[in-house]
């Protein structure tokens, strides 16, 4: 054989196998069926952040960076000392609202008496000017038969008339008790008023008091302190930041071609590099609807220049509880996705989480 045909045997060769290496890191090189991607992610979980309502002075923090706290746990106490002095000065207002109610209510007592004893100077009036109106009546008829004298006649139309005005004097009277009445009652409103002011104002600094001991919405780990005992916070002020371990996923990036084809709810298994002897079974939540670049810390130079997407695939609470003091968040690992419904899981990911 000639040498110029010898390497095209060689050039014949190396080409078939270049090309069979390439189809099978296309095909076969992943080692998973049709309908079945991975890709490099990070677990993540929620993250809360404990903060102050109200401006103040962080009396202690009751736990520690890396601490597991559950729900209700008290986590932190503000300084309470301006709170109970507001709240002194408030019982001592309401203390002063209630007593402004009673002697309220004493003077509508009094305006209603003085309204009794007008109705029977009105009452008593009117029977004067009766008997006015009658003695006037019998005089002029006297005067027609000379039985009584001319100036009798003029006495009694005099107090005829003074009965009537003394009549109309004592109604005025009678209507300047009933608007008085009509005030009294008016300032025993104001002040029951002023006593449910007083009562809302204590609650609210109750309210505030409570919220001085800072307690953990859920159950999780303390991630870092944000503030240390003795600041001064504003409102809002954060002084703990919490992981919330019951809500833990695994972020990750998968091209257009197979995003278009994952659907909310697809099953996912997680491997972690720290412990790659376990699957962490996981289920889609989340498919982003707007693509992006790949971030460096995924995929290599090249890949980035790829339109991606962002999923989650998110860990079942009921696993976490059994295993939520080993959850740590920022390990990195490989998510392995079920594209078909009817993909079989290869046997490498048929294994179950540590128990």
């Amino acid at each position: 054989m000639s040498v110029s045909r010898r390497w095209l045997v060689v050039a014949l060769v190396v080409a078939a196998a270049v090309g069979g290496y390439l189809y099978w890191a296309r095909f076969a090189g992943s080692g998973l069926p049709p309908g079945i991607v991975k890709a490099n992610g990070r677990i993540e979980a929620v993250e809360i952040d404990i903060a102050t309502k109200t401006a103040g002075r962080i009396h202690e923090i009751l736990v520690d960076e890396g601490d597991f706290v559950t729900a209700n746990q008290p986590l932190a106490r503000m300084d309470t000392l301006q709170l109970e002095a507001q709240r002194r000065q408030a019982v001592a207002q309401l203390q002063r609202a209630k007593i402004g109610v009673e002697t309220a209510k004493s003077v509508v007592k009094q305006r209603e008496a003085e309204h009794t004893a007008a109705q029977a100077v009105v009452a008593q009036r009117e029977a004067e000017l009766d008997a006015a109106v009658s003695k006037l009546a019998r005089t002029e008829h006297l005067v027609k038969t000379n039985a009584a004298s001319y100036q009798t006649l003029d006495d009694d139309r005099a107090a005829e008339k003074g009965a009537r005005a003394g009549v109309g004097a004592a109604k005025a009277q009678l209507a300047a008790t009933e608007a008085a009445i009509s005030a009294a009652q008016a300032q025993v409103i104001d002040a029951g008023a002023g006593v449910d002011a007083t009562q809302a104002a204590i609650e609210s600094i109750d309210a505030d008091l409570v919220d001085t001991v800072l307690i953990s919405p859920r159950d999780g780990r303390v991630q870092y302190r944000v503030a240390q005992p003795g600041e001064v916070l504003s409102p809002g002020g954060r002084v703990l930041n919490l992981v919330d371990l019951s809500d833990v996923y695994m972020t990750f990036f998968l091209p257009t071609a197979q995003a278009g084809r994952l659907a909310l709810g697809a099953e996912v298994r997680l491997v972690l590099d720290a412990v790659p002897q376990y699957v962490i079974p996981a289920t889609v939540t989340y498919v982003a609807d707007v693509a992006q670049f790949t971030p460096k810390t995924v995929e290599t130079e090249e890949e980035r220049l790829k339109l991606m997407f962002r999923v989650k695939a998110r860990i079942p609470q009921a696993l976490l509880e059994q295993h939520i003091r080993q959850v740590k968040t920022g390990l990195p690992g490989v998510a392995y996705v079920k594209l078909a419904s009817d993909a079989q899981w290869p046997d490498m990911l048929k294994r179950k989480p540590a128990e």
